[in-house]
């Protein structure tokens, strides 16, 4: 094991143990390079890498701090590999959108308070009002879905969504580009999640979130199915 990966896994283990709990503030580099029997530059390199996962944050003048761990720093990251994917495994994120949206929506109907659905309500409107701009309806689109899984009050999942949806809305993208009739099915669907959501139907809004996520899916299906075929054929007329 690297010097600097074995630092890591210490001070992992320390913060797992309790011994550094969020917040905390850890003993200065020539200190803790003792305490962990390790060289200081490579506590150093493990402080940076720690510091750009969220786990530690440097503070000039002060010192080094356990952050609050919170999920929302430590899942930051989620959004930035999901970015990286290729189209192909895009799949991949719409099939784990399938299985934790619609169960997280119907968690929301029973927990979503009644501003909370004020909020879908006035979301609903500006995406009538924005039906032929795909750019502003793709915004809407996510602060709904955002605003939905946020009142299941999981952080977590919250935070883990939102990695999730940062590669998802390219294919809202898409589909607004390619389906000139996207804008109102769109709409449509998301009016239904919220009436199941006004009326507090869990099953409900569990079903009607998964017809919204199977529709993306299979769509995007289509559409990346189609890709090879049309490059074939592309293909085929350069060669005559």
């Amino acid at each position: 094991m690297a010097l600097t990966d074995e630092a890591i896994a210490k001070i992992r283990s320390m913060i797992q143990r309790g011994e550094l709990p969020p917040g905390s503030r850890l003993p200065p580099e020539p200190q803790l390079a003792a305490q962990m029997g390790l060289s200081r530059s490579g506590v150093r390199e493990a402080v940076k890498a720690l510091q750009l996962a969220r786990v530690l944050v440097v503070r000039r003048g002060d010192g080094t701090y356990v952050t609050s761990l919170a999920p929302h720093l430590l899942l930051e990251g989620v959004g930035l590999a999901v970015e990286l994917l290729q189209d192909d495994t895009l799949l991949e994120v719409m099939e784990v959108r399938r299985m934790l949206e619609p169960v997280a929506t119907g968690t929301a109907a029973l927990r979503m308070s009644d501003e909370d659905l004020d909020v879908l309500s006035r979301i609903l409107d500006d995406m009538r009002d924005a039906a032929d701009d795909h750019e502003k309806l793709i915004r809407f689109d996510t602060a709904f879905h955002r605003t939905v899984i946020a009142a299941t009050g999981n952080e977590t999942l919250t935070s883990l969504m939102d990695g999730l949806s940062s590669r998802t809305v390219r294919a809202r993208v898409w589909r607004g580009l390619i389906e000139s009739n996207s804008a109102h099915h769109t709409i449509d669907e998301h009016h239904a999640i919220y009436l199941a959501l006004r009326a507090r139907d869990q099953l409900l809004a569990q079903a009607t979130a998964l017809i919204h996520v199977n529709t993306s899916e299979s769509w995007l299906r289509a559409v990346l199915a189609e890709r090879p075929a049309a490059a074939q054929r592309g293909q085929g007329r350069v060669s005559r």
